[in-house]
């Protein structure tokens, strides 16, 4: 990963991308389709979006900086030509500056002709595969790994795009959820753990690939199911086909913050509803970290949901204790600290009139550096509130994540340091409970993968290098 790349984080995880594409029997504005599959997956990636279509053996596209929205304004989503593929993409940069030249797809004319690839995921060996295709004379027009991923499906390929997928991807050592479209396929590949989510659906003879199930349902399609870990599905006029990679790992390690924060709660994702894991959340905080209050609430977006299942559970009302500008996206904030103050002024608000002089619960998904929920508390103080208690529906993040969240050193993670009774002081809060590893995992128990829990336990799917210097310079 390139050191210059890294950006100061916000307090909160974010993912890397999301990716919607469809394949159409007939040419018609599948573009459209397309953007309104990325609108419902804007919340995965705010930084930049894309779209490519395929039609009369050629691959027409735009992207730009900023919201879906703003990207495709002003008649740009129109002077798109109908066609009968179509892939988009949504961006949140971990791997790659944040510019326009990193945005996806990533378009390439090679061995199989004309290809587009977009990429929800982070690959760990970008460097290495980067120099080995250098030494080979390749040239790239980007710092992202995806197109380090194209590259490498076509210099392998010889001249068959799934020849070049089935060789190229034992290389790739990381996550990826990717789509590759050509001039006449639509191809699907999700890594070999699963890490990242990646979901089929159908309408009529149309076929739609996403990242969640949420995009579908924006474009009426129907969920058919999930990309299996390590399978690589094939659209095309012959129909779907797909076929697996060799030596899959016994164990599938999805990232469970898909769950807990990244997803939207409308989505089912390997057949678990993240509603449903939420408000199982909130319900194991309260039976397992409850305690006496007058009422609680939860930081939205992604604490919502839990803190109704902590109100069911424990009898406590439930009440909004904190308005969110939802005009102000994460493009809004700023790396500058005194910029990410301000930012959050803007982006939330108390409301007095609902917790003067009442003691609180207030329910977060996670807490990363601590910046915003120690701010958050001295506004709820500011407001009234006689007492504010944490509870957070994820345990405590230790270890920093290579795989696709912009979390990359311990000096990032208060919890690299701190302990529950510490991080509680360190926030101002009265108290701070986390869920357990054992119950995030049981919220998710009717999925059907495994997950990987690395920021949590330091168990990653893949060997780690550079975390542990990280962790000796930090104490």
């Amino acid at each position: 990963m390139d050191s210059d790349c890294i950006k100061a984080p916000f307090d909160s995880f974010h993912e890397e991308c999301g990716v919607f594409g469809i394949y159409s029997p007939e040419n018609r504005d599948v573009a459209r389709t397309v953007y309104y599959g990325l609108y419902a997956l804007q919340h995965r990636g705010q930084e930049s979006s894309g779209i490519a279509v395929s039609y009369a053996n050629r691959i027409q596209y735009y992207k730009g900086m900023g919201l879906v929205s703003d990207v495709f304004s002003g008649g740009r989503l129109d002077s798109l030509p109908q066609g009968d593929i179509a892939i988009g993409h949504v961006r949140y940069s971990t791997t790659g500056a944040s510019q326009l030249l990193n945005a996806q797809p990533v378009i390439l004319t090679g061995k199989c002709g004309m290809m587009a690839v977009a990429h929800n995921g982070n690959l760990m060996n970008s460097k290495e595969l980067r120099d080995e295709l250098l030494a080979q004379n390749a040239v790239f027009q980007t710092t992202i790994d995806s197109e380090v991923m194209a590259v490498f499906i076509n210099s392998l390929s010889d001249g068959d795009i799934i020849n070049g997928v089935r060789r190229a991807c034992p290389k790739f050592r990381g996550s990826y959820a990717l789509l590759i479209m050509t001039t006449n396929e639509l191809i699907a590949v999700r890594d070999p753990f699963g890490i990242r989510p990646l979901c089929i659906g159908r309408s009529d003879d149309e076929y739609f690939v996403s990242s969640e199930s949420c995009a579908l349902d924006a474009v009426g399609a129907d969920f058919v199911r999930d990309v299996k870990p390590g399978e690589i599905v094939i659209i095309s006029e012959d129909g779907i086909r797909s076929e697996m990679m060799d030596d899959i790992p016994e164990k599938s390690r999805m990232c469970i913050f898909e769950y807990v924060y990244f997803a939207r709660h409308d989505s089912v994702m390997d057949g678990c509803s993240v509603y449903g894991a939420r408000y199982e959340a909130g319900k194991l905080l309260a039976r397992h970290c409850g305690i006496d209050a007058d009422l609680v609430s939860g930081v939205p977006d992604s604490g919502v949901v839990a803190a109704r299942g902590y109100a069911e559970e424990s009898g406590i009302p439930y009440v909004e204790a904190l308005a969110k500008n939802r005009y102000v996206g994460r493009t809004f904030i700023q790396p500058e600290q005194k910029q990410r103050e301000n930012a959050l002024n803007v982006k939330m608000n108390a409301l007095r009139a609902n917790i003067k002089g009442k003691r609180l619960v207030i329910i977060d998904d996670s807490i990363v550096r601590g910046t915003t929920m120690r701010r958050l508390v001295k506004m709820l103080r500011d407001a009234g509130a006689k007492e504010v208690h944490i509870r957070v529906c994820s345990p405590i993040i230790k270890h920093p994540c290579h795989l696709g969240i912009d979390i990359q050193t311990y000096s990032q993670l208060i919890g690299a340091y701190k302990d529950e009774k510490q991080i509680c002081i360190s926030l101002g809060a009265d108290s701070v409970r986390y869920l357990s590893v054992e119950d995030l995992v049981e919220t998710c128990k009717s999925a059907s993968v495994g997950f990987c829990l690395g920021c949590f336990t330091g168990d990653y799917p893949y060997p780690v290098d550079g975390y542990e210097a990280d962790k000796l310079k930090l104490e």
